[in-house]
C-alpha cells in the first residue's frame, strides 16, 4: 500500500504539471515547489532558534490554527514558526503572515523530501491543523520523536481509517503523539480503531471567530457609507455559482428592502459578471466603488479577498456558500455576530453547521423557493431573527477554549 499511496502522489503532482498551462491554481502548485527543498535549507541555514513547525492545508485551516500560532508565540517568545501551506489559496494569501518567521510550501510526501525537509527545519513541535495526514511526513517525525500533534480534528465512520481494509491510514493516525477532536465522537471512531491518543478540545475556530467579534473593528469607510442608512443588509459569504442561481430571486423580490454584500469564493471575471446580471445596474464593485455610486447601489460586489470575517458585522442577515457543491464554507464567521445563516443542503459533514441547524440558528435549503420560504418568516418578524441572534452567540461563546486546552498539553510536554 506504502507503494500504491507513493506512485499515487506522483502521478497527482504529473497531472498538476500538465494542467498548469490551463489552470492558474495548478501553475502556482507546481512552480512553488520548483527547488522548493534547496530554497528551504537556505533559508533555515543560519537560524539558531528552537522551531516549531505548524502545518496547514489551505487557507481555511490556517485560520483555523491561527488562535493556536498566536498562543505558542506568546508562550514561547524565543521560538520561531515555520508554517507550510499544501494549497496555493492558503500560500499565497498568507505567505508574508508576519506570526510566522518561514513560510513554505509543503514538500511533496516522499520519503527522501520528508527527511530533508525535517534536516532543515529540526522542529521542537510539528502541529497539522484540522486535515493533511502526510504518511511519510508522519513516519518521519515519528522516527525522529518529534512531538506532533492534530488539532481540531474531525472523524466520520466513512473515511478510509474506518474501512476494513483502512490499515495503512489507520498506520498513519497512530504516528501522531496525541491527536485533539472537535468532538467525542471522533475520540470513540479512533479508539475503536485502535488509536487510544485522542482527546476531545474543541475547534480552535471558535477562538478565532470569538476574537474577532469582540476586538475592534477594522475601518472599512466604503463599507460603511454602504450600510449607513439602517436598511437591513444580507451578506453571502464564499459564494459560487451555484449559491448566486439560488440567491438571484431573493435578491430581486427584496432588491428595495435589503442591501446586499457578496463575496464569492472566487473572483473570476465570470462570476463577478453573474452577480451583476442578477440586479443590473444596482451592483457596484468594491475596487470602483465611489460615495456616488454607493449611494445608487443595492448589492456591493467584493472582487477582493480578506476582509470576509470582517464584513460579517455589517450583517443582519447570511447566506454561506458552497453547499451546492463539494462542502459548506465557514459558518462561525457569521455565527459569531449572532446572523441567521442559510446554506445549502450539502453540510452535514461540519459539525458547528449541524449544530446550529439542530438549535434553530442556521437554514438548510435545496432550492430559491426554500430559500425564500426559510427567508421571510425571519425578516418579517424581528423577534424571531433577534431570538436566533442570542442563540447562536451562546452556542459561540460556549464552545470556545480549544486553545487554551491544547497549549496545556504542549506546555506539559516543553516541560
Amino acid at each position: 500500500m506504502r507503494f500504491l499511496y507513493t506512485i499515487g502522489l506522483h502521478l497527482y503532482a504529473l497531472l498538476l504539471r500538465l494542467a498548469a498551462p490551463f489552470a492558474p491554481k495548478a501553475a502556482q502548485w507546481t512552480a512553488g515547489r520548483r527547488g522548493l527543498l534547496a530554497h528551504i535549507r537556505a533559508a533555515l541555514a543560519a537560524e539558531t532558534a528552537p522551531l516549531v513547525w505548524f502545518h496547514c492545508a489551505s487557507l481555511g485551516e490556517f485560520e483555523q490554527g491561527r488562535p493556536l500560532m498566536e498562543a505558542y508565540a506568546a508562550q514561547y517568545p524565543g521560538h520561531k514558526i515555520v508554517l507550510t501551506f499544501f494549497s496555493p489559496s492558503g500560500y499565497e494569501v498568507r505567505r508574508n503572515w508576519p506570526g510566522a518567521a518561514y513560510v513554505f510550501y509543503l514538500p511533496l510526501d516522499t520519503a527522501a523530501n520528508a527527511r530533508a525537509f525535517l534536516d532543515a527545519v529540526q522542529p521542537q513541535l510539528a502541529v497539522f491543523v484540522k486535515y493533511e495526514f502526510w504518511y511519510h511526513f508522519l513516519t518521519e517525525l515519528a522516527g525522529q520523536q518529534v512531538p506532533t500533534i492534530c488539532v481540531s480534528a474531525i472523524f466520520r465512520p466513512d473515511q478510509v481509517f474506518f474501512r476494513p481494509w483502512g490499515g495503512f491510514f489507520r498506520r498513519t493516525l497512530s504516528r501522531f503523539t496525541h491527536i485533539f477532536t472537535q468532538n467525542q465522537s471522533s475520540v470513540d471512531l479512533l479508539r475503536g480503531a485502535g488509536i487510544s491518543q485522542a482527546s476531545v478540545a474543541g475547534d480552535t475556530r471558535f477562538d478565532t471567530v470569538v476574537r474577532t467579534a469582540t476586538a475592534p473593528p477594522r475601518p472599512l469607510p466604503l463599507v460603511d457609507a454602504f450600510t449607513d442608512d439602517w436598511t437591513p443588509v444580507l451578506i453571502v459569504g464564499s459564494s459560487w455559482p451555484e449559491d448566486i442561481a439560488v440567491l438571484t430571486p431573493l435578491l430581486r423580490q427584496y432588491q428595495t428592502e435589503l442591501r446586499f454584500i457578496v463575496a464569492p469564493h472566487e473572483i473570476e471575471e465570470a462570476t463577478l459578471r453573474q452577480v451583476e446580471a442578477a440586479l443590473p445596474g444596482q451592483v457596484v464593485r468594491y475596487s470602483q466603488a465611489t460615495p456616488a455610486a454607493i449611494a445608487q447601489a443595492r448589492v456591493l460586489l467584493m472582487d477582493n479577498v480578506g476582509l470576509l470575517s470582517q464584513l460579517y458585522r455589517f450583517g443582519h442577515f447570511a447566506y454561506v456558500g458552497g453547499a451546492f457543491g463539494k462542502g459548506l464554507h465557514n459558518t462561525l464567521e457569521a455565527a459569531a455576530f449572532g446572523l441567521p445563516l442559510f446554506f445549502g443542503p450539502t453540510y452535514h459533514k461540519f459539525q458547528e453547521a449541524r449544530d446550529l441547524v439542530e438549535l434553530g440558528c442556521a437554514f438548510p435549503i435545496s432550492s430559491a423557493d426554500e430559500l425564500l420560504t426559510a427567508f421571510g418568516p425571519l425578516y418579517h418578524r424581528e423577534e424571531a431573527r433577534l431570538q436566533v441572534q442570542d442563540l447562536s452567540l451562546d452556542y459561540v461563546h460556549d464552545h470556545s477554549g480549544a486553545t487554551g486546552k491544547i497549549m496545556q498539553w504542549i506546555e506539559r510536554v516543553a516541560e
